[in-house]
């Protein structure tokens, strides 16, 4: 299958929708709270409305499952997958890491992904066997394979503990540099060779739709904190290859 129309789709998509979400960036835009407390703004929504209604143009049939409006599920093989702004609160609050991320399922594995990031304009996209992209360039996860030599990123160490009591002390036993440099941005940073591990204690599939294709082309792995492969586990570990074996090692028994 010739996945290029559908990965060009994808990142025009991602950098439109982005440029709406700009509209509100650092603008005071109100926020509102959703059921499950999480907040919640325009952006969010026009964003991706307007990813929605362009897929249901060009691909009518093919379901949808985004954060703001939910599934549409027609029991099609193709299933995209919608995060408007991946991370509302740095939205917010006027810090410029979060993006827009859309994932191409094909019989349930991704295989088209796009991560944008607005305020940054930087582009990481992959489509399976066609390789993983950052504006153009090649992008590839680092060879670090020492612990004490990685960077270790998560949003917060707050919800990481409160899963993983003893995470952080784990990787600071191991000589990890720790850092928040997180939201979707963590896993653009590994992988982009920037940092090696990426932690989230709680992912929606809409959190994290472009990272499997993402990591598999560009040399790394995304899964499970137990390692197992994808995007549905409700968690998530991003690293490269090399480094994973003591990752899941140090993960172990959580």
């Amino acid at each position: 299958m010739n996945l290029q129309p559908y990965l060009e789709f994808a990142t025009s998509l991602a950098y439109q929708a982005g440029k709406i979400t700009l509209r509100y960036f650092n603008t005071g835009v109100k926020t509102e709270r959703k059921e499950n407390n999480d907040p919640v703004t325009i952006a969010d929504r026009e964003a991706e409305a307007f990813i929605r209604g362009e897929i249901e143009r060009k691909y009518p049939g093919h379901s949808i499952v985004g954060e703001e409006y939910g599934e549409v599920s027609n029991g099609h093989a193709f299933r995209w997958i919608i995060d408007p702004i991946d991370g509302t609160i740095s939205f917010i609050r006027g810090v410029p890491l979060y993006g827009v991320l859309i994932g191409l399922e094909i019989e349930g594995e991704v295989k088209v992904g796009a991560a944008y990031f607005p305020p940054l304009d930087e582009m990481l996209c992959a489509a399976d066997s066609a390789g993983c992209w950052w504006n153009g360039r090649r992008a590839r996860v680092s060879a670090v394979s020492s612990l004490a030599d990685a960077c270790v990123v998560s949003s917060d160490f707050q919800h990481l503990s409160a899963k993983m009591p003893d995470v952080v002390e784990r990787f600071a036993k191991q000589k990890s540099l720790m850092r928040t440099w997180a939201d979707a941005y963590g896993y653009l940073l590994v992988a982009t060779g920037r940092a090696e591990v990426a932690l989230d204690p709680r992912l929606d599939v809409y959190d994290c739709g472009p990272y499997p294709v993402i990591f598999k082309e560009a040399g790394g792995f995304f899964g499970s904190w137990n390692g197992e492969e994808g995007h549905t586990h409700g968690e998530g570990i991003a690293c490269n290859a090399v480094i994973k074996p003591k990752v899941m090692e140090l993960m172990r028994g959580y």
